[in-house]
This record gives structure tokens, sequence and C-alpha cells, in this order.
């Protein structure tokens, strides 16, 4: 019965999305389906997230070498955000997670001289349920500071906070970005923020969080208070529930410029790049692809070219083929 009603539920949010979206949804699809300015491509700024094997021995130079290698050669990855934690609950880092990171940043200080290494530093945040961070609790709050401090400590260029689902408005975790980009910045450090996608329609959000006890969505306001206390968000523009390509394409270029809007010209942007298969209800395959986000990604910085920036989400899933099409795609030709 309860699996019942869950279902209903999701039926019921899933029709209500439908019945706001449907004129929202054709201009997002005229937008997708438009040709993108081939002028704008990559500018040198991209990133891809990376997993724990980096970090725990599995992965050597010759996987370095590879990477670079799918990417283009060095000096098209600005920032690799390596799986450093998870955070424990209480926001502490157990530092045996990151025995290696001085000898990764090492390899890839060599192999390509540009390229920062950040902490990729997640967690569960307990803003739905029981488990996970309380971010409105001090002492958790400082212990991520702390966990912060003792990454760049070990040798990581940079910190990047993965830390979900926090809900617009969380004023805990602005005092977190706060404190710990004071701490980025007196180290000569980069702080970054994986951010969720950003509300074209209030009203919805405020059905959804109502519904279902997950707004999803970031009120724009929000967004620009958190751009303003660090140095990159990257937009998880992906789960969207689009439905086909030129939707997707559309809704990406769409929470590109939402995210430009917010973003103060200092701070970078980066549109992630869903190079990972889960057909859930959130997320369709068939429409969630590399190039789909590509082209979205090409539309929506077509008004800020000179911004223009990806992160590929995941190593470990990509295949061939998503590296290809962010190489045919979006790396400038000569």
């Amino acid at each position: 019965m309860a699996r019942w009603r869950i279902t209903a539920r999701r039926l019921w949010i899933t029709l209500l999305g439908v019945a706001v979206l449907i004129q929202p949804a054709a201009l997002l699809w005229t937008r997708g389906a438009a040709s993108a300015d081939p002028a704008v491509h990559a500018q040198g700024r991209d990133a891809v997230w990376l997993g724990h094997a980096w970090v725990d021995g599995r992965k050597d130079a010759a996987d370095a070498r590879h990477l670079l290698a799918l990417a283009g050669g060095p000096g098209h990855l600005r920032d690799l955000y390596v799986h450093t934690g998870p955070l424990n609950p209480d926001g502490s880092l157990d530092p045996g997670l990151s025995s290696g990171a001085r000898r990764l940043v090492l390899i890839f200080r060599q192999l390509d001289p540009g390229v920062r290494v950040q902490a990729w530093l997640g967690q569960v945040v307990a803003s739905e349920g029981p488990f996970g961070l309380r971010l409105d609790r001090p002492d958790v709050r400082d212990r991520i500071v702390a966990s912060a401090r003792q990454a760049l400590d070990a040798g990581f260029a940079g910190v990047h906070l993965d830390l979900e689902p926090v809900h617009s408005g969380d004023a805990g975790f602005l005092d977190v970005l706060t404190r710990v980009h004071a701490l980025t910045q007196a180290r000569g450090a980069v702080l970054s923020v994986a951010v969720p996608q950003t509300d074209p329609l209030p009203p919805l959000r405020a059905v959804f969080g109502a519904l279902a006890n997950h707004p999803k969505w970031w009120a724009r306001s929000y967004l620009r208070e958190v751009a303003r206390r660090v140095d990159q968000i990257a937009v998880m523009a992906y789960d969207s529930a689009m439905p086909t390509q030129a939707l997707f394409a559309g809704y990406v270029a769409q929470q590109t410029g939402l995210a430009l809007d917010a973003a103060p010209p200092g701070v970078d942007v980066l549109i992630g790049l869903p190079a990972y298969r889960a057909d859930t209800p959130g997320h369709f395959s068939w429409a969630e692809t590399v190039p789909a986000a590509l082209r979205g990604a090409r539309l929506g910085f077509a008004s800020a070219p000179d911004r223009a920036a990806v992160a590929l989400y995941v190593d470990f899933t990509a295949t061939d083929a998503d590296w290809a099409a962010y190489r045919g795609e979006w790396l400038a030709r000569p």
C-alpha cells in the first residue's frame, strides 16, 4: 500500500508538472531544436568529475595521460573534481581517504601544469530526512570547514563541495561557503560548488516542494547568493525529466542563461554533461545525452561565448562516444 501511495504521488506530480509546463515546453523544444553557433566552444576552462580510484591507488600516470588524451590533450581541462570524501555525517573527513592526493597532484602537474586538482567533498544533507549533514548545526559547519582545510593541507589546489539536497534559502550552507571561501582565498586555492537547477517558474518549485518535500530547483536569488561566495558554480543540469533531446537541449540552454545571470562576471559557470546512463523518472538516457547537453550549452553561452565551460559527469561511466562528442562538438577546430 505504501509503495502504491508513492507511485500515485509521483504520477500526480508528473501530471501536474506536465500541465504547468506545456507552454514553456514548447518554447524549450523550439530553442533546443535551433542550430547552435559554431563560434561558441571551449575556452580552456572545462572540468571533469573523477571517481575515488584516483586517490586510493588504483589510478596511475598512465591513466592520467589517457584521461588528458580523451579530453583532446593538455590544455583543455582546467579542473579535476576528484572524489575525496564522502564527508562523515558530522562533517569530518577521514584522512585516509586522500592518502594518494599528493602523488596525484604531482602526476598531473608534470603532465599538464595548468590543471587544478580539486578535492570533491560530498555528502547527503538532512534537509528531507533524519540522515546526513545538519547544516543548521554550528559544530557540523565547523567540521566541514576543517575538512576543507584538511584537503588543502593534503595538496589539493581547491575544494569542490557537492552537498545535496540543499534547499533554496538554506542559511547554513551560505555560512559554510563564506567560511570555506575565506580559507581558499587565503591559501591561493579555488572553491567550486555543484549547484542544482534554477527555477524559471517559482510556483512550480512551490508545488513540488509541497507535494514531494523536494523542491528540486533553487530560486534565482539564492543561486546569486551562492555564486557570490565561490569561484565556480558547476550546474547539475541533468536529471531534468526532459523526454527528448530537443527539449533537453532547450532546457540546458535555459539553465545556462539563468546561471550566467546569477553569477558575477568573475565567477566561472560550468554546465554539467550527463555521461552516464540511468533510466529513472527524472532521467531518460535517450534524451539526456552529451551531444544534446553540448548543443544546449552552446545555445546558452551564445550571449557570453568567452565564459563557455562544461564539466563532464563522470569519468568512470563516460564512454568513448561521450568523449568523442566532447572533442568533436565542443573543442575549437583549427
